[in-house]
Parts: structure tokens; sequence; C-alpha cells
């Protein structure tokens, strides 16, 4: 069993820290006490954020949405367990390899700078990173998030999901991934435990991809777990089932 009772919920991109309300409440009525962070220009409600753009937005990178988190975990009175979605599984894996958490899950978690990514993660994220694009906000349109996230969803599912959790990006965080090192991971690091969640129908981040990463880690006195859930896409902490997803990490969190 896992012996901490705080739990830090990191919200990936395009999305801000109103998508773990659920999770929050899930977690709470188990006993936990949760934190659910914003990263730094994602604070707000999501409906407001795409009329207008937070200011510090298009400044803050990788290396800023790490550091803000260990912000937060520096004031808590234990370690926590930490959870993130999509880009912020990559944030999970630099808090555990900076021993700052005492266990770590990645739910379809992006890839350190020293995992190449496949065709198929590029050709989504390529607007994203866009060069050309200099330092202007990223918001992706409903056909976009259709592709990316809600790929497995009812048109009507699709609608009220944009709705609810929709909001402008930072590219710097983005193209942080793929060119500063602070985005690589130590594999060969003794480190705390580790559950990676795939799903089997996300179109961003792979199963394939998901479970790559976690076969890079050689340490064999670490734990290191993973977990492919059918039927799911990059939208599995908030598609219809998401309990099932929780429940199989609070499973694992205090199994003997």
């Amino acid at each position: 069993m896992i012996q901490s009772k705080t739990i830090v919920l990191i919200h990936g991109l395009f999305v801000n820290n109103t998508s773990w309300a659920a999770w929050k409440t899930f977690f709470e009525q188990k006993g936990y006490t949760v934190y659910t962070p914003a990263n730094p220009g994602h604070e707000g409600n999501p409906e407001e954020l795409r009329n207008h753009i937070h200011p510090q937005l298009i400044q803050t990178g990788f290396e800023d949405v790490v550091n803000n988190i260990i912000k937060l975990i520096d004031t808590l009175p234990e370690k926590p367990i930490v959870i993130g979605h999509s880009l912020a599984g990559l944030v999970v894996q630099k808090l555990i390899e900076l021993d700052k958490a005492i266990a770590g899950i990645s739910i379809d978690g992006a890839p350190p700078k020293n995992v190449l990514a496949p065709w198929s993660t590029i050709k989504i994220v390529y607007p994203v990173v866009d060069f050309f694009k200099g330092n202007s906000p990223f918001m992706g349109s409903r056909y976009w998030y259709q592709k990316a996230f809600f790929n497995n969803m009812t048109a009507a599912e699709n609608t009220k999901a944009f709705d609810d959790i929709a909001i402008p990006e930072s590219r710097k965080i983005a193209r942080d991934t793929l060119l500063k090192p602070f985005a690589k991971v130590d594999f060969n690091k003794p480190h705390q435990p580790l559950l990676f969640i795939a799903g089997e129908q996300d179109t961003i981040f792979s199963p394939k991809l998901t479970k790559k990463i976690a076969g890079r880690y050689t340490d064999t006195g670490s734990t290191v777990d993973y977990k492919e859930f059918k039927g799911r896409s990059h939208f599995i902490a908030g598609q219809k089932g998401w309990e099932e997803v929780a429940e199989y990490i609070h499973n694992w969190i205090t199994r003997e």
C-alpha cells in the first residue's frame, strides 16, 4: 500500500484544472486530500478563457508547469501521489525523477524528449508546435478536438465536452518537450512506483507509445506497471466510464 493520503491531479494541454472536478470528488470520498492546481496562464472558466486569453499563457513553458507543481508539493505535509493526464503524464515522470512524489500515475501521457513519438502523434500535435505561428496561442477547433480527444464519442457528447473543457494553449509548453533538455527523463534512476495507463483508441498517444515509454525504465528494484483500457480515447479521464479508470488507480494505490 502506498502510504500517502494526499493526491495532486495535474491537467494536460488544451484543458485546465476544471477537467478534474469529478475525479477530485471521487478521491475525496475515498478519504484523500486532493489538489487540482491550474498550470500558469490556465486559471479560470474554460468558456471565459476561450473569449479572453490569459495574459500569462504564451509565456508558460514546460519547466514552468513542473515548477508550479513542485511549489505546491513543497507546501504539503507529506509527499503526494501525483496523477497526470496527457502532457501531465510527462510532468508526473519528472516529479518522480525529482523525488517529489511517493507514487505517480501517467494517463495517456506525452513522451519525454528522449523517446521518439510516432508519425500518428506528430500529425495531430503539429498544429500546436507549428514554429511558423510564433508565440501566438493555440486554440483547437471543434473538429481538431473531435479528432484528437473525442474520436469515439457522439456528436452531442463532442459538443458538450468541447464547451465544458476546451481552452487556448501555450505553444511554448509543447515545443519545450521537443527542444529542452529538461524534458528528458532519466530511465536508469531508481524511482518510486509508476503506473502507466493507455486508452485503446487514443489517437494522440497510442497504447504502443505508452507501453514504449513504460518499457524504457531499467531499474529492476523499481515498480513500473501498465494498464490498457479498451474502447477509451484520449479523453479517457472524462468520457463515459471514467469511474472504472479512477477505481483501477485507487486499487493500484491501495494494493498490498
